[in-house]
């Protein structure tokens, strides 16, 4: 189901993905040192694309990200740029989080940028995949699903979606007073995203020995979700893991916090927002909610990272996609800091580069990245389960830092067929 879905997808949009500007030339690398010119290089700016949903229900997710990547690259053009010489310029385009306008802002600007910096959304990441390929260009996704390790055209972070699904059965059976008798259920996002998190609960399945009991799925923006609780009410539910994005979560919680529906809850990364800790849903989520994410609470300096990111956020607000888009900025210069190495910006020059990466430290705000070849790349493997409370930044506390269970460790990454 899973390779139809993505098939179709990227099918679809490849015809609507065929106009815009692509040229790849340029004059790959220079002399005596100093790369030449190319795509969205003019020997002094390197222009890097930005594709997020801004607007719309997403934008929760996408501004914040956005601000993040910036933060960066602001540190790095104050201290002189990539490799002390070339200052990193934004392209930036709002994709609403939908697949099709994202393909039309990618076209857009890809004639402009050297890379992408970031793509929000595994929908929209794989709508335009097809026209990276074929345009040679780099692209970081603001989506953490295994599909993205074994692909040369994206340079992801973090642990994937599936990881995070197997770490929160874990902690549930070892600590969270679950059994292998235990109901467990899923409720997901009906689209590419959801499926991940389903496969990681899937496999844990089949590493642990528990049914997976009742699965509900539905589509972003659904108003009612009393008949998909209603459903796993009657299953009797003891635990659910759910993915979708904030403005659904809160719908799907607000309804059964209504319905008094209690089961122990263990949201995938992108469910949260801040605002949940100070809204009306807040004695729920305290009660039965915990998140599975990465890094560390806002200003916990005994995390390496975080004091020159909280000190770079600057008015921001305590938010970890924040951290994410920095994260992701933090992966990107590694990239281009090498291509200046070898003499090379072209966009040809920046995929050479990524296969010359060694491992990518992001100082505890996440996993450090084994990069190199996408063939043998490896994720990090680790997760940090949070609970809610609102005397937090951000309305989160850790509960449990950087953990890595023996499943996900066996988890493998294959090179997908999209």
């Amino acid at each position: 189901m899973r390779k139809k879905i993505m098939a179709v997808l990227a099918t679809g949009l490849l015809v609507a993905a065929c106009g815009g500007a692509g040229n790849q030339g340029g004059t790959g690398g220079g002399t005596a040192g100093q790369p030449g010119t190319a795509p969205g290089f003019d020997g002094t700016t390197i222009k890097l694309g930005v594709l997020s949903p801004l607007s719309g229900p997403v934008a929760v997710i996408g501004q914040p990200l956005t601000a993040g990547n910036k933060a960066w690259f602001d540190a790095i053009n104050a201290g002189g740029g990539i490799a002390g010489k070339y200052k990193i310029e934004l392209v930036q385009e709002d994709t609403q989080y939908k697949a099709d306008v994202a393909v039309q802002q990618y076209n857009k600007i890809k004639g402009d940028v050297a890379a992408f910096t970031q793509v929000l959304g595994t929908a929209p990441t794989l709508a335009v995949l097809p026209q990276l390929r074929n345009d040679k260009v780099l692209a970081a996704p603001a989506s953490l699903d295994a599909l993205w390790v074994r692909d040369d055209n994206l340079l992801p972070v973090g642990a994937p979606y599936q990881i995070q699904s197997i770490n929160a059965i874990d902690h549930y059976l070892t600590e969270g007073g679950g059994t292998r008798a235990s109901k467990i259920c899923t409720m997901v996002q009906d689209d590419v995203y959801g499926e991940a998190g389903q496969q990681g609960i899937d496999f844990a399945a089949g590493k642990y020995g528990f049914t997976v009991t009742n699965t509900q799925r539905f589509k972003t923006g659904t108003e009612n979700y009393t008949g998909q609780i209603g459903a796993l009410a009657a299953a009797g539910c003891e635990m659910v893991f759910l993915t979708a994005t904030p403005t659904d979560a809160a719908k799907i919680w607000g309804t059964a916090a209504q319905a008094r529906f209690a089961p122990k809850w263990y949201g995938q990364s992108p469910v949260w927002t801040g605002s949940f800790a100070k809204s009306a849903l807040t004695p729920y989520l305290q009660q039965y909610v915990s998140i599975i994410a990465e890094g560390t609470e806002w200003g916990d300096t005994s995390v390496p990272g975080m004091k020159d990111l909280v000190a770079r956020a600057g008015s921001q607000p305590p938010d970890y996609y924040f951290g994410f888009g920095y994260n992701q900025a933090r992966a990107m210069t590694a990239v281009l800091e090498k291509a200046v190495a070898l003499g090379d910006l072209s966009r040809q020059g920046i995929l050479n580069a990524t296969t010359q990466l060694g491992t990518v430290s992001f100082e505890g705000l996440t996993g450090d990245y084994q990069y190199g070849p996408a063939a043998t790349r490896n994720p990090p493997r680790s997760n940090t389960l949070f609970k809610v409370d609102p005397a937090k930044p951000f309305g989160l506390a850790k509960v449990k830092y950087n953990f890595t269970s023996q499943a996900a460790q066996e988890f493998q990454f294959v090179k997908a067929d999209i």
